[in-house]
């Protein structure tokens, strides 16, 4: 995720970093030169006079600006759903904590009893995020969770679903024992049922990416459009044709890039969600509730990227 101050609006024209200039370079550079080489030819192919005008370019504009609109929306809604089914886990995980350090009753209100079912609720996050990630299960787990218990995520296909399970039976032990009655232990079950939901909204987003067919027809018709306006562009502006055509061309490139990039708000691209620094919060606010130090929050890099 891209995290820095807006500049002055003259920095904001030239900036580069943290924009998405850079992974549509090449496609720009192809049709700035292909409008210089049409300039050049007058418009001409082999010989034959391309007769294009504007107007056709202009009802093909409207309806690719249409299409454009939808698939960034689509795509900026599954990113916005994702955030919000990790500031849900956030919340939940903290309830969690909270009632795991204050509703046991005897000798089990000492933090350090409840702190074996604490660092769980961390290790489920980092699990969720390695799963939605496709990272080993184990990065972050260290001294999270119990061997026997770690042993069991060797090679599961949904480790977060093991570790609820896990701390299920936390639960079970204490209303066994008399720690929780069994009306606090099943309160407590609704906040282990809440992750869960989350972790399967936040599945499916990650599993069910938009129809490629969508992508398909964008891409077709973008580069067509691009690749067929200087044609129709160059008798009537001349030598500012390749400039105004590379205008045009940056934002329908753009617009694609950054819609495919915030169509999987899990990865590690630029402008998706900043999970190491989401799952951070988590750990440091648990680790408060312990009365630890937690370490201090990540920071965006030299390039304004937290990840």
């Amino acid at each position: 995720m891209i995290v820095r101050p807006r500049p002055h609006w003259l920095h904001l024209l030239l900036i580069r970093r943290g924009s998405i200039v850079r992974r549509i370079m090449p496609q720009q550079l192809f049709v700035f030169l292909l409008s210089c080489a049409v300039l050049l030819a007058h418009g001409e192919f082999f010989d034959w006079k391309v007769t294009l005008t504007a107007a056709p370019f202009s009802l093909m504009g409207v309806s690719l600006a249409i299409f454009l609109g939808f698939r960034i929306n689509a795509s900026y809604d599954r990113y916005w759903e994702a955030r919000k089914l990790w500031g849900g886990t956030l919340v939940a995980a903290r309830n969690l904590a909270r009632q795991a350090l204050t509703l046991p009753r005897g000798g089990d209100t000492r933090p350090d009893a409840a702190r074996p079912f604490v660092l769980g609720l961390i290790a489920f996050v980092t699990t969720m995020r390695n799963q939605l990630r496709r990272q080993p299960v184990d990065v972050g787990l260290a001294g999270l969770l119990p061997d026997e218990v770690a042993a069991r995520l060797q090679g599961a296909r949904s480790a977060p679903t093991l570790i609820l399970a896990w701390l299920g039976e936390w639960l079970r032990e204490r209303r066994e024992d008399g720690s929780l009655t069994p009306i606090l232990a099943q309160h407590m079950e609704a906040g282990l049922d809440d992750l869960s939901a989350m972790l399967g909204g936040c599945e499916r987003i990650a599993n069910t990416p938009l129809p490629f067919t969508y992508t398909v027809i964008l891409h077709r018709s973008s580069y067509c459009y691009c690749m067929l306006l200087p044609f129709g562009l160059v008798d009537s502006i001349g030598l500012m044709m390749p400039l105004v055509v590379a205008f045009v061309s940056y934002t329908f490139f753009a617009l694609e890039a950054l819609s495919d990039e915030i169509e999987e708000p899990f990865g590690t691209m630029p402008n998706d969600l900043a999970l190491d620094s989401i799952v951070a919060g988590i750990d440091a606010s648990l680790r408060e509730l312990l009365g630890e130090t937690p370490p201090p929050a990540p920071k965006p890099d030299e390039n304004f990227l937290l990840r």
